[in-house]
């Protein structure tokens, strides 16, 4: 499995600095989240790492600033289970609209819904052995 990160992760030319070399699997940090970059990626997103994340339930953020005339800036949150996206503004601020003001209906539904946005990401966490299906992790 690790490989497949790492694929991903060089598939999608990100790496652990803004101006970084390519990443390589030894520098997953030790107790803190994997926190990757890159300039100019396709419409702020990592393809193929967040397909690797959803398909193994790992938990992401991740913020794009926007490019004008293109999209928006966004927050996406991957809890595991589900995904959703944030409108935020170039400094990465949550905005909500009327719209979702009248769609979440109180102060609490609003509150909760900044608070989803503020996942905070765990540390990415590698554990030898057997997976449940019988799968090495390796």
């Amino acid at each position: 499995m690790l490989a497949e990160l790492e694929t991903a992760i060089t598939d999608d030319g990100a790496s652990i600095d803004w101006e970084g070399s390519e990443f390589a699997i030894a520098e997953l940090p030790a107790d803190e989240p994997l926190s990757l970059m890159a300039n100019e990626v396709a419409w702020g997103r990592f393809e193929a790492i967040e397909q690797f994340c959803r398909d193994n339930q790992l938990i992401f953020a991740r913020w794009a600033g926007g490019c004008a005339g293109s999209f928006g800036p966004e927050r996406v949150v991957f809890d595991g289970i589900d995904e959703t996206t944030f409108t935020v503004t170039d400094d990465d601020e949550v905005m909500i609209s009327r719209d979702d003001v009248r769609r979440l209906g109180s102060i609490a539904s609003i509150e909760a819904n900044f608070a989803a946005a503020d996942l905070t990401v765990p540390p990415l966490v590698i554990v030898d052995g057997i997976l449940p299906d019988g799968g090495d992790n390796g």
